[in-house]
């Protein structure tokens, strides 16, 4: 077995990424303070070629050294927009017609792995603080919770793994 070179692994330039087809998928960050996780979202929401990303909040907002350490150049491919509360853009959301769904435990949550996502829907889906989680008062405006079923002794996984699992999940049910 060999590795592939970079020159092999038919990478799209930024270009080509801005005009090709997008899972219909917004990621809301809900005043997420790691910049390391910011650019990791970034970078993971370029992988899945994601719509973009809502900063919200107290989130930081490119340029910024510390998030390049981790988008790595995917501040640059994917859209992003801030808002200065989360409710503020969950409302905007609505109004652009996303489904807009929390990424939390929570009463009445569906458990991930029985969320069908509908082909038909734009989604968006909102990761919270890494203390606190998806605040409350946008808990109150959201059309929906998913949770990540877990085994271990641990309450919750960290908000990048989170969202790598999501989104890996999601690609699945709406490429494939």
């Amino acid at each position: 077995m060999r590795k592939l070179k970079l020159d092999e692994l038919n990478r799209v330039s930024v270009e080509e990424f801005k005009e090709q087809d997008k899972l219909p998928i917004v990621i809301v960050l809900d005043n997420v303070r790691s910049m390391n996780n910011i650019g990791s979202i970034f970078r993971t929401s370029d992988a899945f070629a994601l719509e973009g990303i809502y900063l919200c909040g107290i989130t930081a907002q490119p340029p910024h050294r510390e998030i390049e350490k981790t988008a790595l150049g995917a501040t640059q491919s994917v859209d992003w927009y801030y808002f200065q509360s989360t409710e503020e853009a969950v409302a905007d959301l609505h109004t652009e017609g996303y489904e807009v769904l929390a990424i939390e435990q929570a009463e009445n949550s569906t458990m991930l792995q029985e969320f069908k996502p509908s082909k038909e829907k734009k989604y968006a889906l909102i990761f919270g603080n890494e203390v606190n989680g998806v605040g409350d008062e946008v808990m109150k405006l959201v059309d929906g919770c998913i949770e990540i079923p877990q085994f271990g002794t641990k309450h919750s996984f960290n908000i990048v793994v989170s969202m790598g699992i999501v989104g890996w999940d999601f690609s699945l049910k709406l490429k494939y």
